[in-house]
């Protein structure tokens, strides 16, 4: 079977699931009334969905690739440097982003700056038997025919955790068990390959120094 039809396939059975379940997880995690800004949005679909179960968010998106036609306003960004003043959005979302990039934490610390009071993340953890092989196959399927960049920079739930640790933010929530896939292929690309997590950034004036201090 090709690339692209394995692709539609993954379309027609797997997104609109994923979109659902994301969706509801977002909707239960954002604070309310939250302006909320979606980074690496794609075409805005999953923050539309977001925005009619709770229509109190007002969420907008930025993307490296900006399509025609998005579902929310989205504003193009260079990949790295997130283009807001420092604590100007309530709370920032990377659904699937970070390990599309080479290095996670160049984004983390900008969601830290830009970020008022949260930064949810929902990507996958690479522990686990033949953890990196089904992450790269999930990757390639749902993602290279969009020529979204692959480089496969999968962390350890270790990892995850030191990072939160090392920005000084509060994980409020970290779920593994997402529902993202019917029982029967839950088993080979569920698992534990997946999380969301609620991430509180500190209060004022010590959020402001440990930003300053990162990026200094």
């Amino acid at each position: 079977m090709s690339g692209d039809a394995i692709g539609a396939l993954h379309g027609a059975y797997v997104h609109g699931r994923r979109v659902r379940v994301l969706a509801d997880w977002l909707a239960k995690l954002l604070p309310r009334g939250a302006s909320v800004l979606d980074v690496g949005c794609g075409d805005g679909l999953l923050a539309s969905v977001v925005k009619r179960e709770r229509p109190d968010l007002n969420i907008a998106g930025i993307d490296v690739l900006v399509r025609e036609g998005t579902h929310v306003a989205v504003m193009p960004f260079d990949g790295a440097n997130i283009p807001f003043p420092d604590d100007s959005i309530d709370a920032i979302t990377f659904v699937d982003v970070l390990h599309h990039t080479v290095d996670p934490m160049i984004l983390l610390r900008e969601a830290h700056r830009v970020a008022r009071t949260h930064v949810i993340i929902k990507d996958h953890t690479v522990d686990g038997w033949l953890a990196r092989p089904t992450l790269r196959f999930m990757d390639w399927v749902g993602n290279a025919r969009h020529g979204v960049a692959l480089p496969y920079n999968y962390w350890t739930r270790a990892q995850w955790v030191t990072a939160f640790a090392e920005l000084g933010w509060e994980v409020e929530t970290m779920e593994q068990a997402l529902g993202l896939y019917p029982v029967a292929a839950n088993w080979m690309f569920g698992r534990r390959l997946h999380f969301i997590a609620s991430c509180r950034l500190p209060e004022e004036p010590e959020k402001r120094a440990k930003a300053q201090a990162m990026v200094a």
